[in-house]
């Protein structure tokens, strides 16, 4: 008797969290009294396009170990960014990070993200749709470059809730003269003399 055929079930392959790409990859030697010790630094960006973005940099033996090392040290310092309806920045950000420089600058609905080298990058996986970028420092380092962008994204919810906060306190300052006056009024009209009007 032939026995029946199972049928394969087709595995499903869950999507990952967080998209990630490899932005830059370097040999690196250590020198030790036994000779010359050969690692991988790895650069890696990781986001879900949505809003969240971070980077990692870590050195490891194989490419893999690194790149492995790199990604959980990008889960540790993960950060969220407000954006826009058009999916751009609010106001217009230059940060400056050792030399790197850049400026990234809000644009209208159907620009796209007008941005080069690592930069480009970052901005993708953070879900930014619609920002001019531009690269104005002297330094040739990809890393240097990411972290300029990081800090730039960094600062973003920080700015909208500072103005959030300075709307607030200008208001309670309205609210709080508005009930002095009304305190003042008050005192004045009991501390009138009342005049009797007996004959």
């Amino acid at each position: 008797m032939a026995r029946p055929r199972r049928e394969r079930q087709p595995k499903i392959k869950e999507k990952p969290e967080f998209e990630q790409k490899l932005v830059d990859l370097a040999r690196v030697t250590r020198v030790t009294r036994g000779g010359k010790r050969l690692s991988f630094r790895a650069l890696v960006v990781i986001g879900d396009k949505k809003g969240k973005v971070s980077y990692g940099v870590a050195k490891g033996k194989d490419v893999t170990i690194a790149v492995a090392k790199a990604v959980e040290q990008a889960k540790k310092r993960m950060i969220k960014i407000s954006l826009t309806k058009n999916g751009s920045f609010p106001y217009e950000v230059r940060i400056k990070f050792k030399s790197a420089y850049i400026l990234l600058k809000p644009a209208p609905s159907g620009t796209g993200v007008k941005a080069g080298g690592p930069v480009r990058i970052v901005l993708d996986l953070a879900g930014v749709e619609n920002v001019v970028a531009k690269m104005m420092g002297k330094s040739a380092n990809k890393i240097n470059y990411v972290m300029a962008t990081y800090q730039a994204l960094k600062e973003l919810p920080k700015l909208k809730t500072e103005k959030k906060d300075n709307e607030k306190e200008n208001k309670n300052s309205q609210k709080d003269t508005r009930n002095k006056t009304q305190d003042t009024e008050d005192t004045e009209n009991n501390q009138k003399p009342i005049s009797n009007n007996k004959k």
